[in-house]
């Protein structure tokens, strides 16, 4: 972009700007139906400034996809050294917090259905992150804080589909925050598959 056209007004937009508003055109009319014409549009830039950014559009979902996963694969490899059950806590809290503050991305995931090669190795690694949370399950049941009566992939699924349903319903900037949404997360799921001591 040209100083004069700084001077003159014309937005300007970052490769993370670029990235924002092309989920939101994903979100709203499907990954195929946006063309980068349309990004461009949207952008009210020409297709070469977005080109500039990015050199395609699969670049821009593989982006976006990896913006979600990453935040997800961080939780992970940031669960302290505790017993199997807190750190499933941990873990869930942070998704939670990664859907808040990702929330285009985390949709678009969500999204995907293994059209393209892009989408294909999105769905693999969070196999394997659902896959992670699953023995972090099977560990705390094996180790008796978890009730043992609800297999733990199932349980792992029940978890992450009422976090996953926050996609479908949440706005930024309603009553409920990040942290609050997480404990009402934990006291539906987590608090239900913990063990009791018999009275």
């Amino acid at each position: 972009m040209s100083e004069s056209d700084v001077r003159r007004g014309r937005p300007g937009y970052d490769r993370s700007g670029v990235l924002a508003v092309a989920v939101a055109a994903f979100n709203e009319f499907g990954y195929d139906a946006t063309s980068m014409g349309v990004i461009a549009e949207r952008l009210g830039l020409a297709k070469s400034a977005v080109y500039h950014h990015f050199g395609s559009k699969s670049e821009i979902l593989e982006s976006a996809l990896d913006d979600a996963l990453s935040g997800l694969e961080g939780v992970l490899a940031t669960a302290p050294d505790a017993p199997a059950a807190d750190r499933l806590e941990f873990v869930v809290r942070g998704a939670v917090h990664v859907l808040v503050e990702r929330l285009p991305s985390v949709t678009l995931l969500l999204r995907v259905r293994g059209n393209t090669e892009v989408e294909r190795s999105a769905l693999a690694r969070r196999r394997e992150f659902d896959r992670a949370v699953t023995e972090l399950v099977a560990e705390a049941q094996a180790a008796g804080t978890l009730r043992a009566d609800v297999e733990a992939r199932v349980a792992e699924r029940l978890v992450f589909g009422m976090i996953n349903s926050l996609v479908e319903w949440y706005r930024p900037g309603g009553p409920e925050d990040a942290d609050r949404l997480a404990d009402d997360v934990v006291r539906l799921t987590l608090d239900g598959l913990r063990t009791r001591p018999r009275g």
